[in-house]
Order: C-alpha cells, then sequence, then structure tokens
C-alpha cells in the first residue's frame, strides 16, 4: 500500500469552513440546514473532499468526532442512486451502530429520496429480504449478517461503487476478520474503499493494504494543550443519557445558581429546542446561533449585559467572539466532537484571573472522549455524581436559611412586630419563628418544578469488546480448563437473575471474551449489559446472558458465526 498524502492538521478556529466549501451538492446543504448543522467538524473538513475526489481514505478519528457524516456525505453525493441493488455497503461492528448510521444517512439523504437499509442479526431476516428485494441505494449491516445475505444469495454486490468499513478495529476485535474478507471478495475491484478506525495498529494497516487502493490517510492531530498558568476553571462532568439530560441540566444549574451560564448544543435546532425547553421550566433562556441576524444577536446580549437573562445557549459558531465580563459557568450539553472545541468553550470563564465552573453532561457513550480530551489537554475532569433528591432538598433548605439571615440583617422589622406580637398569646414564639420559616421555605418550592424527577444511573461502559490481550477478564471472565472438570462450568455459581449459554469454542480456537460479547450483541441485538461473567475453557466457553433475553439470543446464536465459522450453541444443562 502506498500513501498519496498524509493530512494530519486541525483546522483553525479563526478561519472555519463551511460544508458549501467542501464541494458538496445544494440537496445535502439544505438538508444540513434543516437540521441545523452549521460547520463540519475537522475530520469531516479533511476527508470529505477526498472522498469527493475518488481517493480511498483511511481515517483515523475516534466515536463522537463527527466521522459518520465524513463518509456518510460524499457518498451520498457520489453514488448512483435509485438501481435495483445497492451502490454502497457499509460494515460497523454492532447493531446500535448499524442504525445510528443507517438513520444518519436517510436523514442526510432526504432531498434525494435516498433508499436506506439497515442489516443486523436479531431483525426479522424476512423483512430484510422484502427490502432488498424492492431496491435499496445504501446497505448498512453487520459482518454477520451481511455474510448470511450473501451467502444465501440475497445480498447482491455487483454494483456496489463505495465501500465503508466503519470502526475497523472494533470489527478486528470483536473476532470479523474472516468475515470482513468473505465480504470484501464478493465487491467489485473498481469500488471506492473508505475506512475509518480510532487507533493504527499493525493489524489495521494490513487490512488497510489488502482493502484500500493507494489511500488518502486522515487524521486529526494531537496537538496537547501547552502547559502553563492557565485560566482557574473547575472542571466536572455527569454521565447522563440522552434523554435525561434536560433534567440534569436543570439540577446542575439549581444547585450551582450561576451569576450567568453559557450552555453549548452542537447544532442550532438542539439549541431552540433546549432553550425553549428551559422556559417552560422558569429560567431565563436566550439563543445564539447562526441562523440569527445580527440585529437579533445584539438584542440577545444587550438582555445578557442587563442581568435579565441567565442562560445564553449556543452553537460553537455563533460563541465566536464573545466576551460575557460576569460568565460563572459553562455548560458542555453535548461532549464537543474535539479536544479544540472543548478547550475553546470552556476558556471563555475563568479570565482575567477570575475563577469558573465547566461542566459536562456526557452520554456514557461519550465517556472515552472525555479520556480523550484528558489526555490531550493534560488536565482533570472529575466524573461526579448527579445531585440526588435529598440533596436539592437540603440545597434550598439552606438557600431559606441564607436569605432569613440577610433580612435580620437587613434590620426594617418593626413593622411586622404586629404579627408576631397578634400570635404570641396562642402560639410559643419559638413555634412562630418555625412557621414563619416554613411559610417562606414552601414559597420558593414553586421555583424548583421539575428538579425532583427521577434521573436514573447512568455508568461508563464497563467493558471494551475484548481490547488488549484477549486474556483479561471481562466483570469476571476466565479463561482456563474448568476446575475439577466435572460441572463444565468451572465450579462456578451461576449469577442471579442470568442463565449460561454453552458455545462450542474456546481458547484452542482462539475465542476470546470480546469474541463472545461483539457476536452475541451484534446478532442477538442486546446490549452489553446484558451479558455477565464469561468463562473460556479450552474446548468451549459459557456465557452469562440475562434471563429475560435468553431466548432471543439462543435462537439468533443458533445460525450465528464467531471467529468466521459456526459453532454448537445451547443453554447450559439443556
Amino acid at each position: 500500500m502506498r500513501y498519496l498524502r498524509r493530512m494530519t492538521t486541525t483546522p483553525s478556529p479563526d478561519a472555519p469552513r463551511t460544508f458549501s466549501d467542501l464541494g458538496l451538492g445544494a440537496d445535502l446543504l439544505k438538508a444540513l440546514d434543516g437540521l441545523g448543522y452549521e460547520e463540519p467538524t475537522p475530520i469531516q473538513d479533511l476527508g470529505i473532499p477526498h472522498v469527493l475526489a475518488g481517493s480511498d481514505v483511511l481515517g483515523l478519528a475516534a466515536t463522537g468526532t463527527g466521522k459518520t457524516a465524513a463518509f456518510t456525505l460524499p457518498m451520498l453525493e457520489r453514488i448512483t442512486k435509485g438501481g435495483p441493488a445497492p451502490s454502497a455497503l457499509i460494515l460497523v461492528p454492532t447493531r446500535e451502530l448499524a442504525v445510528q448510521v443507517a438513520q444518519a444517512a436517510h436523514r442526510y439523504g432526504r432531498e434525494m429520496a435516498v433508499k436506506v437499509l439497515p442489516i443486523y442479526g436479531g431483525q426479522s431476516f424476512g423483512q430484510q429480504l422484502r427490502v432488498l428485494r424492492r431496491g435499496v441505494d445504501v446497505v448498512v449491516a453487520t459482518p454477520g449478517r451481511a455474510l448470511d445475505h450473501i451467502r444465501r444469495g440475497t445480498l447482491d454486490l455487483v454494483t456496489v461503487e463505495m465501500l465503508v468499513l466503519d470502526e475497523a478495529d472494533e470489527m478486528l476485535d470483536m473476532g470479523f476478520a474472516e468475515d470482513l474478507d468473505a465480504i470484501v471478495s464478493e465487491l467489485p475491484e473498481t469500488r471506492q474503499t473508505l475506512l475509518f478506525s480510532a487507533t493504527l495498529g499493525p493489524r489495521i494497516t494490513r487490512i488497510a493494504g489488502k482493502y484500500l487502493n493507494d489511500p488518502v490517510e486522515v487524521r486529526i492531530a494531537d496537538e496537547p494543550e501547552q502547559d502553563g498558568d492557565g485560566p482557574r476553571i473547575e472542571q466536572r462532568a455527569y454521565l447522563v443519557r440522552r434523554p435525561h439530560k434536560l433534567a440534569a441540566l436543570g439540577r446542575v444549574l439549581d444547585m450551582e445558581s450561576p451569576e450567568a451560564a453559557l450552555v453549548f448544543c452542537r447544532t442550532r435546532n438542539d439549541v431552540d429546542e433546549l432553550v425553549e425547553a428551559l422556559n417552560a421550566r422558569g429560567y431565563r433562556a436566550e439563543a445564539m446561533h447562526g441562523g440569527m441576524s445580527q440585529d437579533e444577536r445584539e438584542r440577545v446580549m444587550k438582555k445578557l449585559r442587563a442581568g435579565t437573562v441567565d442562560l445564553l445557549v449556543a452553537t460553537d459558531v455563533a460563541a465566536r467572539g464573545l466576551d460575557i465580563s460576569h460568565l460563572t459557568h459553562v455548560v458542555n450539553y453535548d461532549v464537543p466532537n474535539a479536544p479544540k472545541s472543548y478547550v475553546h468553550r470552556i476558556g471563555r470563564v475563568g479570565r482575567a484571573g477570575r475563577e469558573g465552573v465547566a461542566i459536562t453532561l456526557a452520554d456514557p457513550r461519550e465517556h472515552g472522549l472525555l479520556r480523550n480530551i484528558e489526555r490531550l489537554t493534560r488536565t482533570k475532569i472529575a466524573i461526579d455524581s448527579l445531585p440526588t433528591v435529598a440533596d436539592m432538598r437540603a440545597h434550598r433548605m439552606e438557600q431559606t436559611r441564607v436569605a432569613l439571615r440577610e433580612t435580620l440583617l437587613g434590620g426594617d422589622l418593626d413593622r411586622f412586630r404586629v404579627v408576631v406580637e397578634s400570635l404570641n398569646d396562642e402560639f410559643d414564639l419559638w413555634d412562630i419563628a418555625v412557621g414563619a420559616v416554613k411559610m417562606a421555605h414552601e414559597a420558593t418550592l414553586a421555583e424548583a418544578a421539575g428538579t425532583e424527577e427521577e434521573i436514573p444511573t447512568a455508568s461508563a461502559p464497563r467493558y471494551s469488546h475484548g481490547r488488549g490481550t484477549g486474556k483479561g477478564e471481562r466483570r469476571g471472565a476466565k479463561s482456563g480448563a474448568g476446575a475439577g472438570g466435572k460441572s463444565g462450568s468451572g465450579g462456578r455459581r451461576r449469577t442471579p437473575g442470568m442463565v449460561r449459554l454453552f458455545v462450542g469454542a474456546g481458547r484452542q480456537s482462539r475465542i476470546r471474551p470480546g469474541d463472545l460479547v461483539g457476536a452475541i450483541t451484534g446478532e442477538a441485538g442486546i446490549s452489553g449489559s446484558q451479558i455477565g461473567t464469561i468463562y473460556i475453557a479450552d474446548k468451549y466457553s459459557l456465557v452469562e446472558i440475562a434471563e429475560g433475553v435468553s431466548d432471543q439470543v439462543y435462537r439468533a446464536m443458533k445460525s450465528a458465526s464467531i471467529k468466521g465459522r459456526r459453532v454448537k450453541v445451547k443453554m447450559d444443562g439443556s
């Protein structure tokens, strides 16, 4: 394999390019504008022009950096649409990613009437077949299910013009190398191939040499921030699943009581929706994004400086050049796509020697992005627990105490003494004081509407699809012969609420925990949290599965392959 060029850089935030600068057509630009996208991320800025030029591309980008649009947008621009068989094939490691990429391709291609089909295990084979027969432009598939369709003759790849391997390192970790070889062998040699990976190890280099033709390597420079006397910013993050972010933001704002806060969202639509939701909850919020006129922007800034607005919700583009002297907090409603963006966002507080607070609400799937930001910026982002309902109540009680103390210190109480004196004959003076405090405290509770709603605890993913040596444990996963060989389960007790799946392949077949996790989640369509302890012996493996999905897993795995070959599966004890 010979590299044409190596593009290793981060575009300057002072001279950003727009999507129209990258050569995308009017239909795609209209779709992006409707979605509220304002500017390309670094991987999109660098990668899209090379894909549009017809080059094979090796892209090095972590999850969350916008790589889906980096390959989907130029793919939709280039491929032939409306034919009887697919023109593009996108291979991904998991069912969840297949759905996510297919949804993105559908949104971007809505002005083109592009037909997109996700193919993965756990979904009706017949339903997939019916859609394929009607004709699709783009197929997004997990390797195992794609290979099943190819072998049955139900997926015709002869017209494929573009192949995309997304999260290729994950697919290799999950044991899909042989499946990838089998699929690629069915594709036309004249195709354009794009390979995206978070890492560039020997295995990625090897498959890039097999699948890509004179590729352009595109990566975003890992430039750590310079050490030195920077602004004094306290950085914290909370792990919150997307549906509960609004409630979490309200709880954090109520606890922090910022003098003024800047809340960042990814798109214009996100900004508008969040502003509307915050105002409905009683906050004073205004929007700032690229869809606003200069007069509208100036009106918002006047409100902010006058103190009639507490929260400014903005996109990165719209916030450039803003200097808010009394800004105390920056909140990342989403983890930014690039570490540089994070640095520019939080740099708006802690200026001129003042202290500031930067808070990030991260979906557990974005936990890796936080770690990447820490590494590149050489800073620690503390992962805190969200304030509980008890914390909120204690905080409000303390606010009542502080307000009452300020009232007492402020004087001018004589005109209220008549009320106390009129009650003194009937009630104890201490009880009168407590009753007054209760009345004052309850008067503030209406402002706390919505802050006591339940927010489920979220945690970072507890496994990594078998990354590493393959000999490690995954929540107690073991690799070794069964103790005594009597029970066939290593002498271990089964976890309550779990059942064991017997898999007829083990260490001698080079099976690792990541291979089993990848195959089961990809084929059965369950999440990793529904998989328990994994035990790997010489010739077999045992995987604990949550009882509620055990039948679903068994049915899916009966016809599935692991590391490119069919294996015997049964429920342990059956």
